[in-house]
């Protein structure tokens, strides 16, 4: 069974557009056959991506630090929960042999951890598409400030291909099954003029 790590944020005052689209997501992934992995916690789009996956009888795996364990942000309800020492272990273990990265919208850790895996895979250190959940345009302003990063040679055009955009849930599968991969060699060699 593959797996795809969700990043997504833990907030509960967010739109409830944002916990639907969580929610779908779950349902999307489970119903094509992959297994779920994400940070363990029990609030805000984190906690509705697990209920549903449990809902329907999903594969979820969480990964937390202790000290949030400590503290009860962890979801009860997920049984194969792995606990670390830290955030950047965290972050390791997210991303260890899954089929891809799907972000949710989110807050600083969803973008601290988009964010390192898009620097991964310029470095051709992670070859996995990483799609984006565009709810209500929530991206857009990141997607502008990538074409600006790009545009100003901070890195090459071509490397805007390493994320894909989508519109709604429904449409990630179809973004894993097409995404184009990322050459690791490609990516070193590009990597090399920036």
């Amino acid at each position: 069974m593959k797996t795809v790590s969700v990043f997504c944020g833990s907030s509960q005052k967010v739109p409830r557009a944002f916990f639907d689209d969580a929610t779908m997501l779950a349902r999307h992934l489970v119903e094509n056959g992959y297994a779920i992995r994400y940070g363990g916690g029990s609030m805000g789009l984190m906690g509705a991506l697990a209920d549903e996956t449990i809902r329907m009888g999903g594969k979820i795996n969480g990964v937390i630090p202790h000290f949030m364990a400590e503290v009860e942000w962890e979801h009860k309800g997920v049984a194969d929960m792995t606990y670390v020492d830290t955030m950047a272990e965290r972050k390791q273990l997210l991303v260890r042999e899954v089929a891809a990265v799907v972000a949710l919208p989110g807050g600083t850790g969803t973008m601290e951890e988009l964010f390192e895996v898009l620097s991964n895979k310029k470095l051709g250190l992670f070859a996995e598409p990483v799609i984006l959940i565009n709810t209500n345009g929530f991206y857009n302003p990141l997607i502008q400030m990538m074409q600006a990063m790009a545009d100003n040679n901070f890195f090459r055009q071509e490397h805007l291909s390493m994320l894909t955009v989508v519109q709604s849930p429904a449409e990630v599968v179809s973004a894993i099954n097409g995404a184009s991969s990322w050459q690791t060699a490609e990516a070193m060699k590009i990597a090399a003029y920036r």
